[in-house]
């Protein structure tokens, strides 16, 4: 008989081990001290934000416009030449408006007749520096204006504006403020007074500077204009107008005849402007544009100019991009009268007797041709005279331009100037009324010799005898 006995494993599997429950209940944290706001730590996360957002602002060129000293500074050598030779004439359009420059640029003597050349709407007198300079070496007083928003004039204003400009006004005043006074002028007052700026950031919320483009109409510009020639004594003026500086001042000029004595237009067909305005509206064209000289270049030659320097491409360039002079220019050319009758402005009282002459091109296109022929018949009184040059001729025909003009004004009797006298301030007066009292006074004496104690103005400041004998 067989006896099956079963073998016991020495090493059993260990047995599971079961965890320990966790415990239902959760075990209370120890409460934290409630803590009130602390404005040292709001400032100083304000503080470093807007010193990091100041940093990558200024690390980005076409972000952050340069300042006029070192937009100057950048200036190729014949621009900075240029305005070298120019003078600044302060001017204002507004008795509420501050007074801003208008630069201008004379060559000649000062005592012949006086030629003022006003540039259209992209140019500047740098276009006409050749012609200017021919002008004055012929004896002709010539006047180059830079029209505000091109040039050299200035191209905007700082105008104060009151109220809540929103968020992002409140945060350019904040910013405003802290480059102004310094980055810890905050901390300083917090640890002086104990509480927070408020106010002093509502005082200058409250009146806001903020830089507006110069955009003036032709209303406007012709203050411009007549300042600057009464400020330099020019009247009466020989009036060259170019493109749409004929919109520009068209109004003007009628309206001020006795202070023009004759009126040359320069390739100028109302409705249009040579420099197209499009490209400069939108901002993704003007960026490339104003920002590449050969793509400029190009603009120039399908629309102005075909043979200029490379130089000069990024003179005008330069002076266009430069300082908001792009977006004054649009500005400007929003303004202009687009319904401008030609034939009714040369028919109009103030242009009755005023001598004409039409400058144009007759090499540009077949079109250009035919609305020249437009031009003289609605001016039917003037003169028409053709040159080589393009549409900008001050750059590839300024010779050719210049003698055209110093014939025309040649050809037309002397100016008789203006001359406003002076008052006669009012001591003075009385001064010259006690003297020709004493006068009578001595009639009877008999000295045998009289004295003209009123002979001259000058005489009552000590500047001169005056006696007659």
């Amino acid at each position: 008989m067989t006896i099956i006995t079963e073998e016991i494993d020495q090493n059993p599997p260990p047995k599971p081990t079961r965890k320990a429950p966790k415990p239902t209940h959760k075990t209370p944290k120890p409460p934290q001290p409630s803590t009130s706001p602390n404005p040292f730590s709001f400032w100083f996360y304000f503080t470093v934000s807007v010193s990091l957002l100041t940093f990558l602002l200024s690390s980005l060129p076409s972000l952050s416009p340069q300042d006029p000293k070192s937009w100057f500074l950048s200036l190729p050598t014949n621009l900075r030449h240029h305005y070298s030779k120019g003078r600044i004439i302060k001017v204002q359009t507004d008795a509420q408006q501050s007074p801003f420059e208008v630069f201008t640029l004379p060559e000649g003597p000062k005592a012949s007749e006086n030629v003022v050349i006003v540039h259209g709407l992209g140019s500047s007198s740098y276009a006409f520096r050749s012609v200017i300079q021919f002008l004055g070496s012929r004896g002709v007083h010539a006047v180059g204006i830079d029209l505000p928003g091109s040039g050299f004039s200035d191209k905007s204003v700082i105008v104060e504006e009151s109220g809540d400009g929103g968020a992002l006004g409140r945060f350019s005043e904040v910013y405003s403020l802290i480059q102004e006074k310094g980055i810890f002028w905050a901390f300083d007052h917090i640890v002086e007074t104990g509480n927070m700026p408020y106010e002093e950031i509502q005082i200058q919320n409250s009146k806001r500077k903020s830089v507006k483009v110069l955009e003036l109409g032709p209303e406007e510009m012709g203050r411009v204009l007549e300042q600057v020639i009464d400020s330099l004594g020019l009247a009466p003026v020989h009036l060259v107008l170019h493109d749409s500086a004929l919109l520009i001042c068209a109004n003007w000029v009628r309206e001020n005849s006795g202070l023009v004595r004759s009126v040359t237009l320069v390739d100028t067909m109302p409705g249009t402007t040579t420099l197209p305005l499009w490209p400069l509206r939108v901002p993704v064209v003007r960026e490339l544009a104003l920002g590449f000289e050969f793509v400029f270049a190009r603009l120039l030659s399908l629309h102005c100019v075909r043979k200029i320097h490379t130089s000069d491409v990024e003179a005008h360039r330069v002076l266009l991009k430069g300082r908001d002079g792009a977006r004054a220019v649009v500005g400007t050319g929003k303004k202009l009268n687009s319904s401008f009758d030609l034939r009714e402005w040369g028919e109009s009282e103030g242009l009755k007797g005023m001598p004409v002459q039409v400058l144009w091109s007759s090499v540009w296109s077949k079109e250009w041709n035919e609305d020249g022929q437009k031009v003289a018949d609605s001016l039917p009184h003037a003169a028409f005279i053709t040159h080589s040059g393009g549409r900008w001729p001050q750059e590839d025909a300024a010779d050719e331009l210049a003698e055209k003009i110093l014939q025309f004004v040649s050809s037309l009797p002397n100016s008789v100037r203006q001359v406003e006298e002076e008052p006669v301030p009012e001591h003075i007066q009385k001064m010259f009324d006690e003297a020709r009292g004493s006068d009578h006074d001595h009639g009877g004496h008999g000295h045998g010799h009289a004295h003209d104690h009123s002979a001259s103005y000058m005489n009552a400041y000590g500047l001169g005898h005056g006696w007659a004998s």
